[in-house]
């Protein structure tokens, strides 16, 4: 049923006029959905509760946020820490205290790592990964499976063959734009797929310096797969990355490798770490995260305030409330739930 005074439908409309695309992220464009009809705008979000601009209501049984928010959205606690630290002052020619809590409270839950870096997104996290990988292996290309963001080093891949990564998750990606001189220095492979792996080392030999792979993303982690791949790549001196921006703090508190014991070289994470406010993390072994300083990386919102705020009290909340054991719970009676629903209706669920 069409939604009354569609006031999100019309204002999408007037927002493709005016901003290349509608907005700033693919997944949350009305085309994806339902594109006359979408709301595609938001007034308020509690909890798992939404209101769109016309105030209709509804229940975000979705990926909350594209995955950021597990704790719900405006979680009371983050809220007060993170208003406190505007009202602080969330910015200053100093640096924020917090930063460095954070650092050791993520190589505290991951013990292998004794170094991190700091981001405000997703996407740029995974390239100053890829970048710092680069920097110590002092090789070029890069191996990866699964989706790392919209930087050049990412969509040079589809350079040589347009449809590289269609099975990686989001197909028809086009790298216009992108130098054409990044051409086969990131190779594909899927996951799963330890023979396409072993080609593409056997075929790049010594030039192949990185690998970055998600541990998972719909289904759990390949143990045995991840287990090989890191076995190889150390027995190649190719640096491992796992980019657990969409897998961290969903089946634990941290990254979920821990679960598995495999440890890379650098993790990545972002997304959930703050519950909604932008922060991303590359945490990595000390000798490789070194190499960061080989190069330059450096950004003045790095060190704005609310992100660490967020972070650490995210942190403590999943610590203190085990919030990954209680989605898991909540999760099962939802589907159970559903499943039920849709059978007495006599529709066939997939």
């Amino acid at each position: 049923m069409a939604l009354k005074n569609n006031s999100g439908a019309k204002l999408w409309q007037q927002a493709k006029e005016i901003i290349p695309g509608g907005n700033q992220l693919l997944s949350k464009r009305a085309e994806m959905f339902l594109p006359e009809q979408w709301p595609a705008y938001y007034k308020k979000s509690k909890g798992c509760e939404v209101w769109d601009l016309d105030d209709n209501h509804y229940y975000d049984f979705s990926i909350m946020g594209i995955g950021t928010s597990s704790l719900g959205y405006a979680n009371d606690e983050v809220n007060e820490a993170v208003i406190s630290a505007i009202q602080n002052g969330s910015m200053s020619s100093l640096n924020c205290y917090e930063e460095v809590e954070l650092a050791q409270q993520l190589i505290a839950i991951h013990p292998w790592s004794d170094a991190v870096r700091f981001t405000r997104t997703g996407g740029e996290s995974c390239a100053l990964a890829i970048r710092i990988a680069r920097a110590f292996s002092k090789k070029e290309i890069v191996a990866f499976c699964g989706y790392h963001g919209w930087h050049d080093w990412y969509l040079a891949t589809n350079l040589s063959d347009s449809e590289n990564l269609d099975e990686q998750l989001l197909p028809g990606l086009k790298p216009a734009g992108v130098p054409k001189q990044l051409h086969n220095t990131a190779i594909p492979f899927k996951e799963g797929d330890i023979d396409g792996f072993k080609q593409i080392v056997e075929k790049y030999g010594d030039r192949l310096g990185v690998v970055m792979m998600e541990v998972f993303r719909h289904s759990l982690p390949d143990v045995a797969f991840l287990k090989e791949v890191k076995a190889i790549a150390k027995a190649n001196d190719i640096v491992v990355i796992f980019d657990e921006i969409s897998s961290g703090f969903r089946l634990n508190a941290g990254a979920s490798h821990l679960l598995i014991e495999v440890e890379p070289d650098i993790c990545v994470l972002g997304k959930a770490l703050g519950n909604g406010h932008p922060i991303g993390a590359i945490i990595g072994r000390k000798e490789v995260m070194d190499a960061a300083q080989q190069s330059f990386i450096s950004s003045s919102y790095w060190t704005e305030r609310v992100g660490f705020v967020a972070a650490l009290k995210t942190l403590e909340i999943f610590q203190r409330d085990n919030v990954p054991s209680r989605l898991n719970i909540i999760g099962k009676q939802l589907k159970e739930q559903i499943k039920a629903v849709a059978s007495s209706t006599g529709f066939d669920l997939k």
